[in-house]
């Protein structure tokens, strides 16, 4: 209910505010909402020749293209001339992002048939593990503790290796794998929910500890980082472990005081006390690591693990290949079952994609979006908040609605302040620190048709506040 509300809110408010924006005169067109494409110019105003200044006619008759661009410095917008059949078309700016129907466009071609492609990848190799018996051995050794954290969900449950795979995945930076390994997981918590409209206890507590995206090797940060020519691109690994690491604990902490789960347990703190040693074990290796080590672990630890996951869900299901052959299936085979229910989850969860993406896209073009942000930069800034740190807030604000959107403003920010700026740090720390949340309820839910989501929107932005505060707090500190 409150992540439907929200949606029309979006929606209505940013109609709203272009159709006023049209006829007040703050915008010349509105076919850029509809049609245009993300880095495009704005169209602004359009004009007879003879209403332009002298030295824009002159320069416009001497240009062989009929165009002419000014760019007085490096803050303001360009603005181009183009003349063209008797008037000249005045663009200043570029769009945001794309328009309504290139956003749908682009939904199905640059992200739900490569999300679907990763489905039936990594769904059939789970479907491989349920088969050979991986799945129920590593459920077995892992449920003491996820019984305790999920107490309605019984021990030795599948759904425990689904959830275990797609913590590891974002730990180790692997999205492509982590989605499809969460879906699975919701849809297997689906099984236990004795409400199948609304979001169980069990599946609140998962997406919450998933969307706080504790990250071990951010690789993406790092390369973004080492494209923009950063002196040390991994300086931000440490920021960005701490900060996502607190953000997943306070996400345990909100959901578990509502769910009553009980902290004292000597399993939960055993594991914790697992989680933190490793952290730091790993941070004491890569700090003794000159700059050439670091990037080169950074860049291939992900990677191998990937792909020891996959030669030992291979490996496995050839040693246990009997177990296929009592099915009256094979390896092979079982693999292209699972790959067929990857592709159907895909074709599930499309209209619940393309519904927000479409959503923010009228946000972000409307210039809504921007006023707000402007608001509360201002706001900030008032409250003796630096300028430094108000400069990188556009990246925190847009993260919960768009992974592109704020990598945008990350990869901006970098080249406007210096990557290795405070500016520029703290942006990466935003992107890697928190999820998209808005997109992720979207795909999770939408998957298994969840319509009451309960608490889970409240909270997954409460901890997304949090990771901004200790993003803040941790770059400070740092840098």
């Amino acid at each position: 209910m409150v992540l439907s509300r929200f949606w029309l809110t979006i929606f209505i408010s940013s109609i709203a505010f272009i159709v006023v924006s049209l006829f007040t005169g703050n915008s010349y067109t509105i076919d850029f909402v509809l049609n245009g494409k993300k880095d495009d110019p704005i169209l602004i105003s359009e004009k007879y020749i003879d209403q332009l200044p002298a030295f824009i006619k002159d320069s416009i008759a001497k240009a062989p293209d009929k165009t002419m661009l000014i760019n007085r410095d490096t803050l303001n917008a360009d603005t181009t001339y183009v003349y063209s059949s008797k008037t000249v078309k005045i663009y200043s700016g570029i769009q945001k992002s794309d328009g309504l129907l290139p956003t749908c466009k682009n939904t199905v071609l640059d992200l739900i048939i490569p999300l679907i492609a990763y489905l039936a990848f990594f769904c059939g190799l789970m479907e491989l593990l349920i088969v050979s018996g991986a799945a129920e051995k590593l459920a077995k050794k892992l449920s003491p503790v996820f019984v305790k954290v999920f107490p309605s969900v019984p021990k030795n449950h599948e759904s425990i290796s689904y959830m275990t795979l797609n913590f590891a995945a974002n730990f180790l930076g692997l999205d492509s794998a982590a989605t499809p390994f969460g879906l699975k997981a919701m849809e297997s918590l689906q099984t236990l929910n004795p409400d199948k409209d609304k979001a169980s206890d069990a599946q609140i507590m998962f997406l919450c500890l998933h969307a706080a995206g504790l990250t071990l090797i951010p690789t993406s940060i790092i390369g973004y980082r080492a494209a923009e020519n950063a002196a040390n691109p991994a300086d931000v690994m440490l920021p960005c472990i701490i900060t996502s690491f607190i953000g997943t604990i306070a996400a345990f902490l909100i959901v578990g005081i509502r769910q009553k789960v009980n902290f004292k347990s000597a399993t939960l703190v055993v594991a914790l006390m697992t989680i933190i040693a490793a952290i730091v074990g790993l941070l004491m290796y890569v700090n003794q690591l000159d700059l050439v080590g670091k990037n080169f672990f950074t860049a291939n630890l992900s990677g191998l693990m990937l792909v020891a996951i996959i030669g030992f869900t291979l490996v496995f299901s050839l040693v246990n290949e009997k177990k296929f052959t009592q099915k009256e299936t094979t390896v092979f085979d079982t693999f292209v079952i699972g790959a067929n229910n990857g592709l159907k989850t895909g074709i599930t969860i499309f209209p619940y994609v393309l519904a927000m993406l479409v959503a923010i896209s009228l946000f972000r073009n409307s210039g809504l979006f921007e006023i707000i942000s402007n608001w509360l930069s201002f706001v900030f800034s008032q409250l003796g908040v630096s300028k430094e740190i108000t400069d990188a807030l556009p990246v925190a604000m847009l993260r919960p609605f768009s992974s592109g959107g704020s990598r945008g403003f990350m990869i901006d920010s970098m080249r406007t302040f210096g990557v290795d700026s405070f500016t520029g740090r703290l942006s990466s720390i935003f992107q890697c620190s928190a999820e998209t949340t808005f997109y992720v309820i979207a795909v999770y839910f939408g998957s298994i048709k969840i319509k009451n989501t309960r608490y889970t929107l409240s909270t997954m932005l409460l901890v997304d506040l949090v990771c901004v505060i200790t993003a803040i707090f941790v770059a400070t500190w740092f840098f």
